[in-house]
């Protein structure tokens, strides 16, 4: 039997990334390199932005920026390209930097990242197999073939129950 298009789908509520994105501020705090602290969060656009409001709240970093790469169209994977960058003075070369996405997939976009700032501290709440070694801390790892449907991406609507009706 064919799969249905949600069988291979992991999806995420608002209640659930924000536990998770806590999560990875508690795992993330203390760790930074001026006696435990971070000086910054970047954000890479859209995904990681959700994420990175809750961990600078949580780990109390008032210096936020964004960085935008696009590397999805719709749900197709592109060449990850570099659309707007943090502020140069806030960067440096990214020590005492968390760069927060939400998810790592093949690590094309985290690998773009890294190029331009190598010493930044790389997290996201979930990562795939292919990408997991390009960041230094996540939560939850999912398989590869697992498409995650993020709460922003999503509505609220009736589905037909597996077995008809």
């Amino acid at each position: 039997m064919d799969r249905l298009p949600h069988e291979k789908g992991f999806h995420v509520s608002w209640d659930q990334l924000h536990r998770d994105a806590r999560a990875l501020a508690w795992r993330l705090d203390g760790r930074g390199p001026d006696d435990g602290a971070w000086r910054a969060v970047v954000a890479i656009t859209r995904g990681g932005m959700a994420p990175a409001m809750i961990v600078s709240r949580e780990l109390d970093i008032r210096v936020v920026d964004t960085i935008s790469v696009k590397s999805y169209n719709w749900q197709e994977q592109t060449e990850p390209r570099l659309i707007k960058a943090p502020q140069a003075e806030v960067m440096g070369d990214g020590t005492g930097v968390l760069i927060v996405d939400d998810l790592v997939d093949t690590g094309k976009t985290l690998e773009l990242v890294r190029d331009l700032y190598p010493e930044a501290h790389f997290a996201t709440v979930y990562a795939k197999p292919a990408g997991r070694d390009m960041v230094h801390t996540f939560i939850t790892e999912v398989s590869q073939d697992t498409w995650i449907f993020f709460p922003w991406d999503m509505a609220l609507q009736y589905v037909e129950p597996y077995r008809g009706t």
